[in-house]
């Protein structure tokens, strides 16, 4: 697979879940050499000021470099920027770190040499990955200490993951037969300048919730086979006078689902739903309309350069702007979470419902309620989730604080938002898990009636994998189980 054909958050996915060799086309080549060997010229026969290439970085932009001296810069770029620190970043998420930096630096804006990129790309094919913080980063400037982090092993030094351990870079690369590069002029900047740490984020939570839109659908279709709700708030003729294309959507999925099930049809004991059930396709289908804003955003970047300065050899000029900045990946970051965060939070009032004894279903799903809770405090732990997606999903874009002397005086805060978005996905993906278990509890009470056969055949797998709780159990490894069987690990 060549990396000029990975444009698109499925292509992405489908090169990591394939774990395809990634190599780069013939025009990316000639696109990077020119670049380098322009920019190597530049430097040889001017005595031109150029940001970064012979200047200091951030607020020392007017401190001038001797050319004697411009490798050194570069090395010192990199191992003074690596200083991040906290959490560990996953290592699915690192290995897409690498694939969109190669991906940016492939269109030959960027200085670099053909052999630096090269190494990244090996390093993605063998699975070397560095070692990356997740904390360093104000998604300005690029994701500084994050890719410093990842750009290390580069020059022979840092850290990487083997065999799920921590080790040294330079071991690992030499029995693998690779040699650290010598950084040219720019190439430090061009390697921890950059978008890739937001990004990579970013594309990775949007590959997520895709699949949690697919899932929640579906969770909610049994939980209103289970609840015995109406259908007519699914039929089409309300959503088209509103016009919104995630409502009409989920509305018209939601129908679909339920239109053969003998569940669907019996008598309903209220005239109106609460809106957990009756506005299901307002609320996931807002958040289906925000997420495909925000895959828009997400694959703009993907096909963007974001490092700074960039090198235009054909009209002759290197140019410092500020495609570092995150603030549209920040702000996008936000607004996945919090619409990720709504499909939790109407969830966790679906299961609420579940277990207030009504619909004809015992309180709190109880064989044998006062002897046994069931699943009381299964809800109790969806709520505390739910809160706590309530605090993450403060937006970080609204926030900044100056840094390098006053000269970078506005930030993102993308990496924040990242970050926060992460947790926001595992919350979800915890109380969706557990709306299903009581959903395909609850469905016991509805039989002999049967629902569709799509909904039978998903309960049915589901519980061919976490059979139906019986009587008073220890909740906590089934309800880790069931996000599992759902959303895998």
């Amino acid at each position: 697979m060549f990396i000029e054909d990975i444009q698109t958050i499925e292509q992405v996915a489908k090169a990591l879940d394939s774990n395809a060799k990634i190599s780069i086309g013939e025009a990316s080549k000639a696109a990077i050499l020119k670049s380098f060997a322009y920019i190597k010229n530049k430097m040889d026969s001017t005595d031109a000021v150029i940001y970064g290439i012979n200047t200091g970085f951030g607020s020392l932009c007017n401190t001038t470099v001797p050319h004697s001296e411009l490798q050194q810069l570069q090395y010192n770029l990199l191992r003074s920027h690596a200083c991040g620190t906290g959490d560990l970043v996953p290592e699915k998420i690192v290995k897409l770190i690498l694939l969109l930096k190669v991906k940016s630096l492939s269109y030959g804006y960027s200085g670099v040499q053909l052999e630096t990129v090269q190494l990244l790309l090996d390093l993605y094919n063998l699975n070397i990955l560095p070692v990356i913080y997740q904390q360093g980063s104000l998604g300005a400037s690029g994701d500084l200490a994050p890719l410093s982090h990842m750009s290390l092993p580069l020059i022979g030094e840092g850290e990487v993951w083997q065999n799920g351990k921590i080790v040294e870079a330079l071991p690992v690369l030499q029995a693998n037969n690779l040699n650290p590069v010598v950084l040219g002029p720019k190439e430090g900047l061009a390697l921890i300048n950059g978008t890739q740490f937001m990004l990579a984020y970013g594309i990775w939570c949007q590959i997520q919730a895709d699949n949690i839109l697919h899932h929640s659908t579906l969770i909610a279709a049994c939980s209103i086979e289970s609840f015995n709700a109406r259908i007519e708030p699914f039929l089409p003729h309300t959503h088209r006078i509103r016009k919104q294309n995630g409502q009409i959507a989920i509305a018209r999925k939601i129908k679909s689902l339920l239109d053969s099930s003998d569940m669907i049809k019996a008598d309903k004991p209220r005239v109106q739903d609460p809106y957990s059930f009756r506005c299901i396709p307002q609320v996931h289908g807002a958040s289906m309309d925000a997420l495909a804003y925000t895959s828009g955003i997400f694959e703009n970047e993907l096909n963007a350069v974001t490092d700074n300065p960039n090198i235009f050899p054909d009209e002759d000029m290197v140019i410092s702007g500020g495609n570092f900045h995150g603030q549209t990946l920040a702000l996008s970051l936000d607004f996945a979470a919090i619409a990720l965060a709504e499909l939790a939070s109407i969830s966790e009032r679906r299961i609420y419902k579940l277990i207030s004894g009504e619909a004809g279903l015992p309180p709190f799903l109880a064989d044998k309620p006062g002897l046994e809770s069931g699943f009381m405090i299964a809800q109790y732990t969806a709520a505390g989730i739910v809160s706590q997606n309530k605090q993450l999903c403060t937006p970080a874009s609204v926030d900044s604080i100056v840094s390098s002397n006053g000269q970078e005086d506005h930030v993102s805060m993308g990496a924040n938002a990242a970050t926060k978005l992460y947790k926001v996905i595992q919350n979800v993906q915890q109380v969706l898990a557990i709306e299903m278990l009581l959903a395909s509890k609850a469905f016991g009470y509805r039989r002999p009636l049967k629902s569709s056969p799509e909904i039978e055949s998903y309960v049915a797998d589901y519980t061919s994998a976490i059979p139906t709780v019986q009587g008073d159990q220890y909740l906590s490894p089934i309800v880790r189980a069931s996000k599992i069987k759902i959303f895998g690990q």
